[in-house]
């Protein structure tokens, strides 16, 4: 058995553990960084990269459609499209993140990392890791698989299998009308496959104003996928090597492959934790610093979604570079700054998250979506109607949403939906997060002619 100690030990080496071990390091710490599957994690390999390289090729084509004069094919060369997303992924190959890793001083340690005491992790091949000053958990999550009848018997994909086949299924069920469920119907439909989408509730992602989910479905509709609205799967069975799928009504579907795309949860298994006197199977409670709060001590640190607080690869990039600056100012003696939008706080968690879902329409938000009841806020919501939108596609649809507190005079949440506003997005994030007074902000003249000429209509709308 062989033992060796650095000042911070990262289990989990996917984009959030990479940025935690990277900012121990650039604050002048040793790192070592544990990953049991590939070092770059689920982003690089079965999630954000993969599933925007399948979308955006059907995402351009339908954009061409829209443009007189544009010479276009009747659809997508599935072979072509699976094989620039394989260029993107390395086909599973991470000795580039590996390569990363040693080159900013970060030690690198394959093999599944458990806590087994106070600032020590055991690895499964023997190897003990000591951390002089902090652990950090940067796990990730995985997927919900929900309980029920016969589901087990049934040939299924979660959303890894959704982002690696190299072959449409010729029938696809999609369970789940959240951001993975809407993606992958649509990337798999245009990509050849007859996809049927079985949503719980009126609309997909509910989490965003109706007017988003109402787009997004019938965008989905257009590229000749069935929605079931206010359904949901009853009970499954396999038929012949096919999926036997009975819906909320007695609707009864078959598929090739069903895509259960219900949720994730964090990973929180196998780490050790009941040594710690943690249960296993829910987030890990953190301060605005990282801090996991159930454990004495001040040594035990966690980000990303892990976390459960935002379960995105952006947000948890985010909260990784506040952990390791945190730990490493720390170590050194500094004061750390605990207020709000301090380096050493991950404050926009709270306040400005921003999401894009990037099917066609895209659908993006940061901040409040819908305004708070009871306090001081407007909504003004407008068809994306501007110069910019009618010479970016004919017959553009879209729509724009901001949230003001009318006491403060700021903006406090924007939603866009519409061909390519995830180019909106950011604009919206810095005023949310800056602050910026409105008054100030009318004095941001949007280039003409763009999309981002909204802005200006909106601020009239409200008054400006």
């Amino acid at each position: 058995m062989s033992q060796e100690t650095f000042d911070v030990v990262v289990i989990g080496a996917g984009p959030v553990g990479e940025n935690a071990a990277a900012r121990a390091v650039g604050g002048g710490l040793t790192a070592a960084l544990v990953e049991h599957e590939r070092f770059g994690g689920e982003c690089s390999y079965w999630a954000c990269i993969p599933s925007k390289a399948l979308l955006r090729p059907g995402n351009l084509l339908a954009a061409a459609r829209r443009m007189p004069g544009m010479p276009v094919g009747d659809r997508l060369d599935p072979a072509a499209v699976f094989e620039r997303r394989d260029l993107f992924t390395g086909k599973g190959d991470d000795s580039g993140q590996v390569e990363w890793a040693a080159g900013v001083g970060i030690k690198t340690v394959r093999g599944h990392g458990r806590i087994t005491g106070e600032r020590k992790v055991t690895v499964d091949d023997g190897r003990v890791l000591l951390a002089r000053h902090a652990v950090v958990v940067c796990t990730g999550s995985v997927p919900k698989i929900p309980e029920i009848p016969g589901l087990a018997e049934v040939p299924i994909w979660t959303s890894r299998d959704a982002t690696s086949s190299g072959e449409a299924p010729a029938r696809l069920a999609v369970l789940g009308g959240g951001v993975v469920g809407v993606e992958m119907a649509q990337a798999w439909a245009r990509l050849g496959a007859k996809v049927d989408l079985i949503v719980t509730g009126p609309r997909p992602l509910p989490r965003y104003p109706d007017f988003a989910g109402d787009a997004v479905a019938e965008g989905l509709r257009v590229d000749g996928v069935t929605v079931h609205l206010n359904s949901g799967l009853v009970r499954a069975s396999e038929v012949d090597g096919a999926a036997r799928l009975g819906l909320k009504g007695d609707v009864v579907l078959t598929a090739d492959r069903l895509l259960v795309a219900t949720g994730r949860r964090p990973a929180t298994d196998d780490l050790g934790l009941e040594s710690l006197g943690l249960p296993t199977g829910r987030p890990l409670t953190v301060d605005d610093s990282g801090l996991v709060s159930e454990v004495d001590g001040g040594w035990l640190y966690a980000a990303g979604d892990v976390t459960g607080r935002a379960l995105l690869t952006h947000q948890g990039k985010y909260a990784a570079r506040v952990v390791g600056d945190v730990i490493a100012a720390k170590a050194a003696g500094r004061r750390v700054d605990a207020r709000p939008w301090s380096r050493y706080t991950s404050t926009a968690d709270h306040y400005a998250v921003p999401q894009v879902v990037f099917t066609d329409p895209e659908v993006t938000s940061v901040g409040l979506t819908e305004p708070v009841e009871g306090a001081p806020h407007r909504v003004v919501e407008l068809d994306i109607a501007v110069a910019g939108s009618s010479l970016h596609a004919d017959g553009y649809a879209g729509k724009a949403r901001i949230v003001v507190d009318t006491e403060r005079e700021v903006l406090v949440g924007a939603t866009f939906v519409g061909q390519d506003v995830a180019e909106l997005l950011h604009s919206a994030t810095v005023a949310i997060v800056g602050e910026v007074p409105l008054g100030r902000l009318w004095h941001a003249v949007p280039s003409f002619p763009t999309i981002s000429e909204i802005w200006l209509r909106l601020l009239e709308t409200y008054g400006l």
